[in-house]
């Protein structure tokens, strides 16, 4: 299998949702049912003010994730994707999405939990470098950032445990990893911004 050397490019996704309304399954596997269950066990708070989701894709670990958060944005490259997560989660007034490209395009607003689920090894190590330059921006102090990626061999620039911890590594200056578990399919790291609430607040770029 031919690794990709650069993060991929929406064309990519695009591609594989024209195929496959869901190509990986989301709504199907009992792997992802597992995994998403596993991802809202780790959350260290039972509810967050204002949520992102990296990469939320049709949008099922959305809809779970919204009961957890006043206000939730889900972002992806796909519109085809983002269309059926518009879809699903339709009752929820407090969720809303945008096609966006990371990390070279960001979302405005703050955050106080930040998911990163599959997502991070579609990147190159220097695009992971970037997000995490995004993150110290959006992220309130005190905040958390979710990781879960899986460790099985991919054709991805980074494999899952590459993209941890190059994501980890590069955001070392604000982020200390509070929580760390693996199952023979993934891995899961719970980070917690080390920063005091007295920073100023810097506007979202």
């Amino acid at each position: 299998m031919t690794r990709h050397e650069a993060s991929l490019p929406p064309s990519y996704f695009d591609e594989r949702y024209a195929r496959d309304p869901d190509p990986w399954q989301f709504a199907t596997s009992a792997y992802e049912r597992a995994k998403y269950a596993a991802t809202l066990d780790a959350l260290p708070r039972q509810r967050y003010g204002s949520a992102l989701e990296v990469g939320c894709s049709i949008g099922v670990l959305t809809e779970a994730l919204a009961g957890r958060c006043d206000a939730l944005v889900g972002i992806d490259v796909a519109e085809r994707a983002l269309a059926q997560a518009r879809e699903r989660c339709r009752a929820l007034p407090h969720v809303r999405f945008a096609c966006v490209q990371v990390p070279g395009r960001w979302p405005e607003g703050r955050f106080d939990l930040i998911l990163l689920s599959e997502v991070v090894y579609y990147l190159d190590a220097d695009d992971v470098a970037r997000l995490a330059g995004r993150i110290a921006d959006c992220l309130r102090p005190g905040g958390d950032v979710l990781l879960v990626h899986w460790t099985g061999r991919t054709h991805y620039p980074l494999t899952g445990d590459e993209a941890a911890e190059t994501f980890i590594r590069n955001a070392a200056g604000f982020l200390g990893v509070s929580r760390h578990a693996r199952t023979p399919e993934y891995r899961l790291d719970v980070l917690r911004d080390r920063r005091t609430p007295a920073r100023p607040d810097p506007a979202c770029r």
